[in-house]
């Protein structure tokens, strides 16, 4: 039960960032880009968390065509367990303007928590497919949400959500 309430609550939050971003927001990431197709490389560098496509730093490289990729990582060693995860996020973008970017997106991951060398954890590869939106929210800051049906290793498929906030630079 509380498992449900948890994604409705995040799927009103994403719909509510959608529809806000829609007032003012900005993807285009350089005044030297006037026509919404981007014609060179963008880098970006953030903080990106998702059950498929993991949770930690990440790199964002927009490609000077549709798609783009990102790869996120993130460690934490306490006491003897360890934590981490490591994840690869392909994105094709559908549509793009000046205020908004909708985008295809795929990804794979895998995460780790155990001590010994050991994985405590049922399912620690995933995989994920769906869709997200990007807008800025501030002079080069960029938000991303996403839904994507992620599948677990032990068998289980879930939609989830993923977030993300990167500044982009050339």
């Amino acid at each position: 039960m509380k498992t449900r309430r948890l994604i409705l609550a995040l799927l009103i939050i994403i719909a509510f960032s959608l529809a806000v971003s829609q007032l003012q927001a900005q993807v285009v990431v350089s005044d030297r880009l006037e026509n919404p197709a981007m014609k060179t490389n963008v880098f970006g560098l953030g903080f990106a968390a998702g059950p498929a496509t993991g949770l930690g730093l990440s790199f964002r490289h927009h490609l000077p065509t549709a798609f783009s990729y990102q790869i996120t990582g993130g460690i934490i060693k306490a006491t003897d367990r360890l934590y981490y995860s490591i994840g690869l996020e392909a994105q094709y973008d559908l549509s793009r303007t000046r205020t908004f970017r909708f985008f295809a997106a795929g990804g794979t991951s895998y995460f780790f928590a155990g001590t010994g060398g050991h994985n405590d954890m049922e399912g620690p590869a995933r995989a994920g497919i769906g869709a997200g939106g990007e807008t800025e929210i501030g002079s080069g800051i960029h938000f991303t949400a996403e839904l994507l049906f992620t599948y677990f290793t032990d068998g289980t498929v879930l939609p989830l959500p993923q977030v993300g906030i990167f500044y982009y630079f050339f």
